[in-house]
């Protein structure tokens, strides 16, 4: 989830020609693995080949990706990475209540709605890459350190511009903060996850809707009382 000198620009000034033609490919790239990896599984598809699918060197490949794992991640690291940026402006006032949490759910719903509109195959390719993931321990487990260092990068940020009301207790706002992170993405974890099993495939407005819904759900699952069977 964090932002890297391989991800897509952030600058919306005009892209030069070179520029242009890195984004082309990166997207070239990021479609043929998709569709390489989804249609003859993630271990049968070597870097060659993907390279001369797309007829570019690894050594391009490299400079665009760091391994097949990143590349597979890359609709939902692209998502992060433009999550990181947002956060860098979004205004606590917009929320309902001024919650870290508030904030950062809100920063990521208009992410999602951002990359949506930006790209109307977007969601399709994060569909793709969920279920790749699900598929490959490997994809899994390159994820999962992505996301932990995003949250880093996340709290980092959120101490950076804002100071924590903890009534005091400044010496636990790394542990708060880090405890609002780790929620929204275990909440974007079930609701991309419900998103990708529905049947009826739907689009990122679903998504929205999906991580709408696991956010709102948080209090009731931290006062959810249990009895024993």
């Amino acid at each position: 989830m964090t932002a890297t000198e391989k991800g897509p620009e952030a600058d919306e000034k005009p892209l030069t020609l070179r520029e242009r033609k890195k984004l082309r490919t990166r997207q070239a790239l990021i479609d043929t693995a998709l569709e390489q990896f989804t249609e003859h599984g993630f271990d049968r598809i070597t870097l060659d080949a993907l390279c001369d699918a797309v007829e570019v060197s690894k050594r391009t490949f490299f400079r665009t990706f760091d391994s097949k794992e990143d590349v597979a991640l890359a609709p939902t690291h692209d998502m992060w990475t433009a999550f990181l940026r947002e956060l860098e402006t979004a205004d606590p006032a917009a929320s309902a209540d001024r919650s870290a949490f508030a904030l950062l759910r809100d920063t990521l719903l208009a992410t999602i709605e951002r990359m949506a509109a930006a790209d109307g195959d977007w969601a399709q390719r994060v569909r793709r890459s969920r279920r790749l993931a699900a598929q490959a321990p490997s994809i899994d487990a390159h994820g999962l350190a992505f996301c932990d260092r995003t949250s880093a990068a996340a709290v980092d940020l959120m101490k950076r511009r804002f100071e924590l009301d903890d009534g005091g207790r400044a010496a636990r706002e790394g542990l708060l903060l880090r405890l609002a992170v780790d929620i929204l993405v275990a909440a974007f974890h079930q609701a991309l996850d419900q998103w990708v099993a529905d049947p009826a495939e739907p689009g990122a407005a679903g998504l929205v809707d999906a991580v709408q819904d696991a956010c709102a759900a948080v209090p009731e699952s931290l006062t959810l009382s249990i009895v024993p069977r």
